[in-house]
């Protein structure tokens, strides 16, 4: 899908995102979706970072090779849901989610949760996709 057929919603009466995003987006009918399941900062030999950085990276980098073998890439990104343990790690995961999207930015939420299955992971990304074939 190209961006031209995405719609960007920013009403003057929301106020303006807070960061590089946008607070709708459109797809066109037909368009197909794929949706991820939440992606850990955890590489195939199972070693994990030790910063929200270097997990965020394994994070996107998991999703760009779904994106790839579903024919997509990060410009049909059209909503991102990020969740971090900790409130200082909102910069951090946000620098690297911008280096990956594209524009339009798509949707986005950050989360701040409790934690997750194991202690050492510190954020977990999923996204949505929507592409015209």
């Amino acid at each position: 899908m190209t961006s031209a057929a995405k719609q960007v919603f920013n009403p003057p009466s929301v106020r303006k995102p807070f960061g590089h995003y946008n607070h709708g987006l459109l797809v066109p009918p037909g368009a197909s979706l794929l949706v991820t399941s939440g992606q850990l900062g955890i590489a195939t030999d199972d070693s994990i970072p030790p910063d929200v950085t270097g997990q965020a990276e394994l994070c996107f980098q998991a999703i760009r090779a779904i994106l790839d073998e579903a024919g997509m890439s990060f410009a049909d990104v059209i909503r991102i849901s990020g969740f971090v343990t900790r409130r200082e790690d909102f910069a951090p995961y946000m620098a690297v989610r911008d280096r990956y999207t594209l524009d339009p930015k798509p949707v986005s939420t950050l989360i701040i949760v409790g934690g997750f299955t194991r202690p050492e992971f510190l954020v977990e990304v999923e996204v949505t996709a929507a592409k015209v074939f």
